[in-house]
């Protein structure tokens, strides 16, 4: 880079570092607070990486670059995307206020051009890797060539790295040979609570080596390397790289006459050395060893360049200063820490700030308006217009057709719905692609990966096929196939998941990503289940078995409050069928509704038209399956979340709600019922969220002045008398339907499974948690009172 160039750059780093910084004090200090909480924003954690992000956006970056901002980092980027014109002043004048940038960068709640969401530490770490890998598949099926590969970036504080996922994450890129992912860690030394500990950055260097990246470590800025070549600049180098984490930071807070004190205590009168440290003034002395790698332009972009000549992935470790450039600069409180009117008035001085321009893009900086507007506007990350891409939907047929069965689980559905759309071979089988945690077998998806094949980038054949060893299953892998195997660890599937789901707005190429895993364990990968979702990504889960299905399993693999975290998570639609026939009416529409991007209309219940992602909530259970004829009636009430097997009458005295694998436990109490309870009902519940999701919105609708607004539940309900009792049974927690009665004001018992489960048959299982027919049966005489029940008599 130029001289030229690079001191426009450097004027516009001290206005990163302005902006960032006013942007948080103006939100603490100056906007009004109404409730009289602390806004906060993190201003020091903001200043260690200005340097950085500097170097990379405004020099190094490429349109097709992709980049997980460090979360405490939001008020730099939004600075960055500010001078690009991508940010509104007003957005940064509301930051972490209704409607403003938000503290954390975010995909669906900002307005600026965010590639991944971040604030939930590591996971945004972890998404590039896994986004690279898609980028890999993309380009193997011949997708997308016209459009360069990009770097996926994650700028990391290094306290971050302590998260486990990121481990997870870095085997599984070993093993898929990751290309063209950078990572750079903020190694500012300080994490919220302490000081980080003395040696982690060869730990680091270490791990990330023995996953075959290059590791590039930015110790020393230009201003140190130059002190270096001095006489006596090897023991200033040395006593630099022993110093204790701890005592850098304080020296750094205390300033430049600390400085010298100790560095002329530690080194003594040694001539060269000390002649080194006296030819400087204190502030020169501070500005020194301050000058670490990480805040210095020329390093920065030298190293960055450097890696651009090459795909190998490339972990940078830069040294920095937490708070770099303000007062709080090192101090150990600083992380949460704020400055205050006074300290922010210094600032000012010393960036030329003139009161009521604090906004304006040039003000108090040295080089001419019309040079930096100029260097701006040639940035190569701001070329090429929008980054956010669009992709064409998917034909998905009106119907999935399936063999009937007399008898099946809904897991085995599943595995035999995959392989039919695989034999069609259909546009919608080839965007198609599946992973699994290493249950690939167990959760039915063998049949499908036989005949669609492993993704690797080289072929790989299957050797037990290749020695004539019979198998029921082919493992070949070639870049043809489409499936991604996953080692043991959820976090990992549901971030392949939200790479996988962001296809079709990072690569420009739609893809229709669908996970397996046993239900229990979606609880230890939630958290990045929950990112997938925030960010808007788009797949398809299928967990199986779930509840206590996997009976001799035990507790450990027995799901309990899942279908209640499919009700509360936003962005995910869950359903649980009882029947193969229902999953069919599922599937289909959640292949349609991951792929749909509209506003929904003001009167919309369920939101259909804005898609999301979806959930399937299986069992290995097998169960007589029901030769109906499946009408667009009964597939609309089954995609609305309830459908009436059995529909009460007039002077119904009880019903049966059910949802899932204990349909004959529900159909046997009602059977038993019926001699001495008049007109029992038997509804089938298959989607608990969108039912209770179109109640809470009917509810709000009426609220809001529109009288005639209705749910589907609301419906469903209405011919029940007010005598009439409800009583709700699921193999999961109670609480997922125990709000009915609450529809119509009608009396209720909900029954289902609230402790952890046991070795056991089926049978014995449900008896111990009362969600037997006998159990049913006997909910239903106490909360419909009459006469004892014959046939409940019979079955005790």
């Amino acid at each position: 880079m130029s001289d030229t160039r690079l001191r426009a750059l450097s004027e516009l780093e001290r206005k990163i570092l302005w902006l960032a910084t006013w942007t948080i004090h103006n939100a603490n200090h100056v906007r009004p607070s109404l409730d009289g909480l602390k806004v906060g924003g993190h201003q020091a954690s903001s200043a260690s990486m200005v340097s950085i992000m500097t170097a990379l956006y405004l020099a190094v970056l490429r349109p097709e670059d992709r980049v997980a901002v460090k979360p405490h980092a939001s008020p730099v980027f939004h600075a960055i995307q500010y001078l690009l014109g991508r940010q509104t002043r007003q957005k940064l004048e509301d930051f972490r206020g209704f409607g403003g940038a938000q503290s954390y960068p975010s995909r669906t709640k900002d307005s600026d051009d965010v590639d991944f969401s971040t604030g939930s530490v590591g996971l945004g770490v972890a998404q590039t890797l896994f986004s690279s890998l898609v980028q890999d598949y993309v380009h193997a099926k011949g997708w997308g060539t016209d459009r360069p590969e990009g770097r996926m970036v994650a700028l990391i504080g290094d306290a971050e790295m302590d998260e486990g996922n990121i481990f997870e994450a870095l085997m599984e890129g070993w093993k898929h040979g990751l290309r063209n992912t950078w990572w750079v860690v903020d190694y500012n030394r300080q994490s919220l609570d302490a000081v980080v500990r003395e040696g982690l950055w060869s730990r680091l260097e270490a791990t990330f080596r023995n996953f075959g990246w290059d590791v590039v470590v930015l110790r020393h800025g230009t201003l140190q390397r130059a002190a270096f070549a001095e006489p006596g600049g090897e023991r200033l180098r040395d006593w630099i790289e022993a110093c204790p984490n701890q005592l850098y930071s304080a020296l750094t807070f205390q300033g430049g006459a600390a400085w010298r004190k100790r560095l002329t205590g530690d080194l003594g009168d040694q001539g060269d050395v000390s002649a080194l440290i006296e030819r400087r003034s204190d502030e020169e002395l501070a500005r020194l060893m301050g000058n670490l790698g990480g805040h210095d332009l020329p390093t920065l972009l030298e190293a960055f360049e450097a890696a651009r000549q090459h795909d190998r992935p490339v972990c940078f470790i830069a040294y920095t200063i937490k708070g770099a450039g303000l007062p709080l600069a090192g101090h150990k409180d600083n992380h949460a820490g704020l400055m205050n009117p006074a300290q922010l008035d210094l600032l000012r001085q010393a960036m030329r700030i003139r009161p009521g321009h604090e906004w304006d893009h040039f003000e108090g900086l040295d080089v001419p308006p019309e040079t930096l507007s100029d260097y701006l506007q040639a940035v190569p990350f701001a070329q090429g217009g929008e980054r956010r891409l669009v992709a064409p939907a998917v034909a998905v047929p009106e119907a999935l057709t399936l063999p009937h069965q007399a008898s099946a689980s809904t897991q085995q559905g599943f595995g035999l719905l995959m392989h039919e759309i695989a034999k069609q071979g259909a546009a919608l089988s080839r965007r198609i692609v599946t992973t699994s945690p290493d249950v690939t077998v167990s959760t039915n998806l063998g049949a499908w990966v036989n005949r669609q094949g492993l993704f690797a980038k080289e072929e790989m054949a299957d050797l037990f096929r290749a020695e004539r060893i019979p198998s029921t299953f082919n493992w070949r892998f070639s870049p043809a196939g489409q499936h991604l195997e996953l080692g043991i660890a959820e976090m990992n599937l549901f971030l392949m998941l939200s790479a996988l789901g962001l296809s079709h707005a990072i690569n420009g190429e739609r893809l229709i990503p669908v996970g397996t895993l046993y239900d229990p364990f979606i609880e230890r990968g939630l958290d990045a289940l929950n990112y997938a979702c925030y960010q808007d990504a788009r797949f398809i889960v299928v967990a199986t078995p779930s509840g206590l299905t996997l009976a001799p399993e035990g507790g450990a693999h027995q799901s309990i409050k899942t279908p209640l975290i499919g009700m509360a998570q936003d962005g995910l639609t869950s359903f649980e069928p009882a029947y193969v026939d229902e999953l069919a009416v599922m599937l289909r529409f959640a292949f349609a509704h991951v792929q749909r991007d509209e506003a929904p209309g003001p009167d919309s219940l369920l939101r259909d038209e804005a898609g999301g992602s979806a959930y399937l909530r299986l069992s290995t259970r097998v169960l007589e399956q029901p030769r109906r004829m499946m009408t667009p009636d009964l597939a609309d009430d089954i995609l609305q979340g309830a459908y009436w097997v059995r529909k009460p009458g007039s002077n119904a005295q009880v019903v049966i709600a059910y949802a899932g694998a204990v349909a004959p436990e529900a159909i046997q109490a009602v059977g038993m019922l019926a001699e001495d309870r008049r007109d029992v009902g038997l509804l089938a519940v298959t989607s608990a969220d969108r039912l209770h999701a179109g109640w809470t919105a009917a509810q709000r609708l009426r609220e809001a002045g529109a009288p005639g607004a209705a749910a589907h539940v609301e419906r469903l309900l209405a011919p029940l008398p007010p005598h009439c009792a409800i009583v709700t049974v699921l193999d999961g927690h109670p609480a997922t339907l125990g709000w009915l009665g609450s529809v119509h004001g009608h009396r209720a018992r909900a029954l289902g499974v609230e402790r952890f489960g046991q070795t056991g048959t089926i049978g014995d299982l449900y008896r111990h948690h009362g969600i037997d027919a006998a159990a049913i049966a006997a909910a239903a005489e106490a909360t419909a009172p009459g006469r004892p029940l014959r046939l409940l008599r019979r079955a005790y």
